[in-house]
């Protein structure tokens, strides 16, 4: 699969490098805090990563409950989502035609693609077990956000949905297809919903009331109630990141992490960690190395070629000069 820029990248306000010196998404910051080299391997290099079918359900599970709320409430059950399962995965494939290879000759109507539809189904059934959307009515869905800190660094991101009270309270949802975690990887965890929190803080003025994943692979909601302080140690936290990634940048030093998560890391023979041999670093712009040039390509029409320019004549050689007599 073909490196592919972050949908944020498309929609947010560029990096110039003046006004706004970079830009980090929850999922950049959690690479870099993961390992070093997977943020590198990711963000710089852009090298590109095969996509897997627990990724690509999580896009298509997403896609359904996004549209599910365009539908009237009391259409929103739980056959409705099934048979909005198959479009949103043709529509995917549309879209990202590679992603049919991963099923081989067997896409896009055969036995494994109807039993990952079906396995698709089961998580997206877990659902409506947490939540009843037929009483829901959400004030955004699939929301792009983003604020710049005084450090001119661009907080940006898409949250899955905003829920907005009566009273003006905010709940930030987030939908995971895979299991909880353990109560020692929850703040790991929240630390994507704190940002996405702190997002919408800077910019709304609101501290959100209430941060909410729906684990839909184990059935089971993480509910966290952030201040203003939760907030600012945050912004931090975010802020001591990006400078951590500066100084790899600046020192080109990479530093892998070796953990239970190489072994689904896409880039593990490029891994020093596993004898590997990372590519060579792109060459930062404004490094000073000469660009190449393109040869001049010829005018289309004749008169418009630039005349040839004429040889310059020869300068004539100077006469000698006379030598001096002797002195009287």
């Amino acid at each position: 699969m073909s490196a592919q820029p972050s949908p944020a990248e498309t929609v947010s306000t560029p990096v110039d490098g003046v006004e706004v010196l970079g830009a980090l998404s929850p999922s950049r910051a959690a690479d870099f805090l993961s390992c070093a080299l997977l943020y590198r391997f990711r963000t710089i290099d852009k090298l590109p990563e095969p996509p897997s079918l627990d990724a690509v359900r999580g896009t298509v599970v997403h896609k359904v409950l996004e549209d599910l709320f365009d539908l009237p409430a009391p259409e929103r059950t739980v056959g409705r989502a099934a048979q909005m399962l198959r479009p949103a995965w043709e529509q995917l494939v549309a879209a990202e035609p590679e992603l049919a290879a991963m099923f081989g000759a067997d896409a896009p109507e055969g036995a494994e693609v109807a039993a990952w539809l079906t396995s698709c189904r089961a998580v997206l059934e877990r659902y409506f077990t947490l939540e009843d959307p037929t009483r829901l009515e959400p004030a955004e869905r699939e929301l792009y956000v983003e604020t710049l800190l005084e450090s001119r660094l661009l907080l940006r991101g898409f949250v899955d949905r905003i829920d907005v009270a009566p009273d003006g309270a905010i709940r930030v949802v987030d939908y995971k297809t895979g299991r909880a975690p353990t109560e020692r990887f929850e703040a790991k965890a929240l630390f994507q919903m704190k940002f996405y929190a702190l997002v919408i803080w800077r910019t709304r003025g609101v501290v959100p009331a209430v941060l909410q994943l729906v684990y839909l692979g184990s059935g089971e909601v993480l509910r966290y109630l952030p201040d203003e302080a939760d907030l600012r140690a945050t912004e931090r936290k975010v802020e001591a990141i990006w400078r951590a990634i500066r100084l790899a940048e600046e020192t080109g030093d990479w530093q892998p992490s070796p953990s239970r998560l190489c072994d689904w890391c896409a880039h593990r023979a490029l891994c020093p960690a596993y004898g590997g041999t990372p590519p060579p670093l792109p060459d930062p712009p404004g490094s000073g190395r000469p660009e190449p040039q393109p040869e001049p390509q010829p005018l289309p029409f004749p008169e418009l070629q630039p005349e040839p320019r004429p040889e310059p004549e020869p300068r004539p050689e100077p006469e000698p000069r006379p030598e001096a007599g002797p002195r009287r």
